[in-house]
């Protein structure tokens, strides 16, 4: 493999025309991928052969860091299956749905769709059907990038108005020691940050209400009110105001697997 990628250099720099030398560049990167995943299979056998009783610890730490898991996947080495890869990806997110009063079932993989069902609702909130359909598609694109769609029976987009989001990867959560409760600014939104003995939320730090910040609202768990104007919020329940459906604090999904976070915000143009 090695002696093929020089002659395919030598011809993409020798190459009569445009046509010829995509040609050979094609062939040159698939030989350089079957080249590097042979490298990976051997070291994987070199570890199962050698690591004893630590080498199923080793992979596991293989299989969780990102890099090597997406190369593991490229060439097929993976020891999890495509469908248990993305049962372990709703199993992440559940804790958030259960928030959204939602859960979501694997109904099928077909090539490389993959249908789903969403269960439950906000009642009243009308964005929490798209954050947690936002929520399940990071969730499984991370664990699964070789599934190019996903269709989810429950959720009626056409009931709701997505705004741009984008996916921001936190170096750290804010101390969140007082009274479970922490603001900041994430990509220039404000976001309040809220901790509960099993999950943590992310909510605009604004009062739909009178749209004075969050940072300094009492909390008394799920309860959180404005000091301002003194409205509540279920901050279990979506961020829903008990006594007015209608009204709700804006969450932003959030997807936390071990120590890595990621919070889906609002694109500001």
């Amino acid at each position: 493999m090695g002696d093929r990628v020089d002659a395919l250099l030598q011809q993409l720099a020798t190459s009569p025309n445009p046509a010829h030398a995509r040609a050979k560049a094609e062939e040159l990167v698939s030989t350089l991928v079957r080249l590097y995943g042979a490298g990976l299979t051997r070291i994987l056998e070199i570890v199962d052969e050698n690591a004893g009783d630590s080498g199923g610890r080793i992979f596991r730490h293989l299989c969780d860091d990102d890099l090597v898991a997406s190369l593991l996947i490229l060439h097929g080495l993976h020891p999890l299956s495509l469908e248990e890869r993305i049962v372990q990806a709703l199993d992440r997110v559940r804790v958030y749905l259960k928030s959204h009063e939602g859960d979501v079932q694997l109904l099928r993989i077909e090539g490389e769709t993959v249908y789903l069902r969403m269960a439950g609702s906000c009642h009243g909130c009308p964005s929490s059907a798209s954050t947690m359909k936002l929520a399940i598609e990071r969730a499984i694109h991370d664990a699964a990038p070789e599934i190019t769609e996903i269709r989810a029976e429950g959720v009626h987009d056409g009931a709701v108005t997505r705004k741009p989001t984008e996916w921001v990867s936190l170096a750290a959560l804010p101390d969140l020691s007082d009274n479970g409760m922490a603001s900041c600014e994430v990509e220039g939104m404000p976001v309040l940050f809220l901790r509960s003995p099993d999950a943590l939320y992310a909510y605009r730090n604004q009062c739909p209400r009178c749209l004075v910040g969050l940072s300094r609202a009492s909390l008394r768990w799920p309860l959180l009110a404005c000091v301002s104007c003194g409205q509540e919020y279920d901050v279990v329940k979506a961020g829903r105001a008990p006594d007015q459906p209608e009204l709700h604090i804006e969450p932003f999904p959030l997807v936390v697997s071990g120590d890595k976070v990621q919070l889906a915000i609002p694109v500001v143009a």
